[in-house]
């Protein structure tokens, strides 16, 4: 993991509704964002900003299916994050 992926993922994650939002993802193989949209005190485009402040960290993935967005971990991204923090 570079540097600035690190710096990237951690300025991602020091957020805590984007840390709220990747743990209810990272709990399932897939999360369909209107189930995060029911379920999270925020309007549509807060969300929608912190889904993409997380993809393009590269913790998740973001598939659309017609008008419907699935997010899924990138758990070798995650993982690879956990070692390098743990390392310092």
């Amino acid at each position: 993991m570079t540097r600035a992926q690190f710096h990237r993922i951690s300025k991602a994650l020091a957020d805590p509704m984007r840390y709220q939002i990747l743990s209810r993802i990272a709990r399932r193989d897939e999360l369909a964002c209107t189930h995060l949209r029911c379920t999270l005190p925020i309007t549509p485009a807060t969300l929608s900003h912190h889904i993409k402040e997380l993809a393009q960290a590269g913790l998740i993935e973001v598939r659309k299916n017609s008008k419907f967005v699935h997010m899924k971990l990138r758990k070798k991204i995650w993982k690879n994050y956990l070692t390098a923090l743990s390392r310092l």
